[in-house]
């Protein structure tokens, strides 16, 4: 097969595509479109939104792939600074000094206040993840780990074993050691967090679960059982950070302050793969004793570094959270009225109806309708709204005006 031009599909239909993809990719998945009669091939991209390929139709990018694309498909300034670096740079090697990764970190430590200055590169989420649990087992000399019900931290190892047994229990047993509890359930946490208890993950506000929202009080008292027992406080925020709570980090809403936070998703840019665990100091000093210990080839590449540098450029302008705090507004006006929960910080939204699997049948309907969001797995009463955070007033207003037509 020869490489498609710019614009160009290398199939020439639909139908072509999704059975090449059956074929070598993931058959289920395509079964599981056509059950609901989506036949959506992602093409040509701008923006706020993106176009099927073979049917000349554009839908809003209400999904963002977890936050991937908070700023929108292909955003200029992103892509101009890695144009720009690919002249000089490609992914560096993990073995040496980079001046890039560097600065990357001084900018992401800078974001908490300097309350968490060490900072480890990785590629995906559940590498992240599984980085946090390492040394957080190696800091505290314990090997527990408490996650909530209905949380998501990734596939991959340590990552898996914090999540539902859905997504366990086809690859045989758990790892020992692991426990899950409710989400804003303090007291079962209480109960849950010992002295064998290596760390306390939970996404700040759980995407998978629906996004509910943690009662006045929670985090902060994850927190304190975390410090009296001598276990790691442990935020994954690859979707709620980065201002799409119209915070820099949704914790920050909270007064509270983790061992360690986990990032990725829309540090990216959507252009080029990178993801960050940051850490207090103590617990980052385990690599003055062990910098060899842990390596990943392509975790902080420097070109990675220079579009999550870009990233933090456009999200740290003047204005640009107080914008997504009025946009956020905005949804909540324009969605007054309808039959629907609005579970909102920022722009990080779900829409919960009334009956299990109703959020599933609104997404496909909003989908048909030209918004592409997605429902929430471990909620399916839940469809997640997570628009991207550049959106113009217009955008915003059509995005409004689909959703109320569609939930009526």
């Amino acid at each position: 097969m020869t490489v498609p031009r710019p614009g160009e599909q290398p199939y020439p239909s639909s139908t072509a595509a999704a059975e090449a993809f059956a074929a070598h990719v993931n058959a289920g998945k395509v079964a599981t479109y056509r059950a609901f009669g989506l036949d959506l091939v992602m093409g040509e991209r701008r923006g706020a939104r993106f176009r099927d390929a073979y049917d000349d139709r554009w839908l809003y990018n209400c999904h963002c792939n977890g936050g991937v694309f908070n700023l929108g498909h292909r955003h200029p300034a992103v892509i101009d600074a890695v144009r720009s670096a690919l002249d000089h740079l490609d992914i560096g090697n993990h073995h040496l000094v980079s001046g890039w990764r560097a600065a990357l970190a001084a900018r992401l430590a800078a974001t908490t206040g300097g309350q968490l200055p060490g900072v480890v590169f990785g590629v995906g989420g559940g590498e992240a993840t599984d980085l946090a649990l390492k040394v957080a087992r190696a800091h505290t000399g314990r090997s527990g780990v408490v996650s909530a019900m209905g949380g998501y931290h990734g596939h991959t190892g340590l990552a898996l074993a914090t999540g539902d047994p859905e997504y366990r229990e086809p690859f045989g047993p758990n790892l020992p050691g692991f426990a899950q509890v409710p989400f804003d359930d303090l007291a079962a946490l209480d109960a849950a967090v010992g002295d064998t208890t290596a760390a306390v993950i939970l996404e700040t506000i759980p995407a998978t679960l629906g996004m509910p929202l943690p009662s006045p009080g929670y985090l902060a008292g994850v927190e304190r059982l975390c410090r009296e027992r001598g276990a790691c406080f442990v935020l994954d925020e690859v979707q709620t950070g980065l201002g799409r709570t119209g915070a820099m980090w949704a914790y920050q809403h909270e007064g509270v302050t983790p061992d360690m936070v986990i990032t990725g998703k829309g540090l990216s840019g959507g252009i080029y793969p990178i993801t960050a665990t940051l850490m207090r100091p103590e617990i980052h000093a385990f690599f003055d004793d062990h910098p060899f210990v842990h390596v990943s080839t392509f975790g902080g590449s420097e070109i990675g570094c220079v579009a999550a540098l870009a990233v933090l450029d456009i999200v740290e302008q003047p204005g640009f959270l107080e914008r997504v705090h009025a946009l956020g507004e905005r949804f909540q006006a324009g969605l007054a009225g309808v039959d629907v929960e609005l579970r909102r910080r920022g722009l990080f939204m779900g829409l919960k109806l009334a009956g299990a699997g109703d959020g599933l049948m609104a997404s496909a309907g909003l989908i048909r309708a030209g918004v592409f969001a997605v429902y929430a797995n471990n909620d399916t009463s839940v469809v997640q709204l997570l628009p991207p955070l550049i959106l113009d007033d217009e955008e915003a207003d059509e995005i409004i005006a689909i959703i109320r037509a569609v939930l009526a």
